[in-house]
């Protein structure tokens, strides 16, 4: 019975440890938005060049007669394609930091856990859409379809809010304070990328999530 129940054991350890490696599958999700991010970075950054270029070029020939309107849209494009291409970093980094392996940056952060992670996100994603009504309001050309725009992003950006007021709290218990400052000295002064995870921030992670769980403290409190 021993042997049979050992056996039993060693293969129910090696089926939960060939499960555990699957989290690995993430790295091709990691690598795609990665790449995508790095794309729109240097989109953003050969667009951001060219309307220098041309905003100078117009400059001096017209001898400073130049559109205003115009180049403040261009500009925003800029603004708003470095945006999204901040939006899908986050998403790969955070995702590399919660399946493979903890980073000093996602710390820094606040990105602990899916929800943190989906908070950040939301709110890159109503900055990208109040430039983009920016940018719509600017041009003007059709003001019907500007007033339509606005309604939704209203309505859009109105949702959105609502998620993140709904999930506020909710977030990693992990995302202290202390463990944000330590993470963020540890990254831009000691050039150290992996985060250590220390036994005295897994206390007060537990002391945090039993304090919530009794109503003795806020959600917000303890995280940071």
């Amino acid at each position: 019975m021993s042997r049979h129940s050992s056996g039993e054991q060693s293969r129910r350890e090696w089926f939960s440890e060939a499960i555990g490696r699957t989290r690995f599958v993430v790295l091709i999700a990691v690598v795609a938005v990665l790449l995508v991010s790095f794309s729109l970075f240097l989109q953003g950054t050969i667009l951001a060049l060219q309307t220098i270029y041309q905003t100078w070029r117009d400059l001096l020939v017209a001898g400073g007669d130049t559109q205003t309107g115009s180049l403040s849209v261009q500009f925003l494009e800029v603004v708003s394609t470095m945006l999204k291409a901040v939006v899908f970093y986050i998403i790969g980094v955070g995702l590399y930091s919660l399946f493979i392996k903890p980073l000093n940056l996602t710390s820094a952060l606040g990105v602990e856990s899916l929800s943190d992670l989906e908070q950040k996100v939301v709110s890159v994603v109503v900055v990208i859409l109040g430039v983009t009504f920016l940018e719509h309001f600017i041009r003007w050309e059709k003001p019907l379809e500007t007033l339509y725009f606005a309604g939704a992003f209203a309505l859009a950006g109105g949702a959105l809010v609502f998620f993140q007021r709904v999930h506020r709290g909710q977030g990693g218990d992990l995302q202290q304070p202390e463990a944000k400052l330590r993470a963020r000295r540890e990254l831009f002064e000691h050039d150290t990328e992996q985060r250590e995870i220390r036994e005295e921030e897994v206390q007060h992670a537990a002391l945090a999530t039993e304090s919530k769980l009794t109503g003795n403290v806020d959600a917000q409190e303890g995280s940071g």
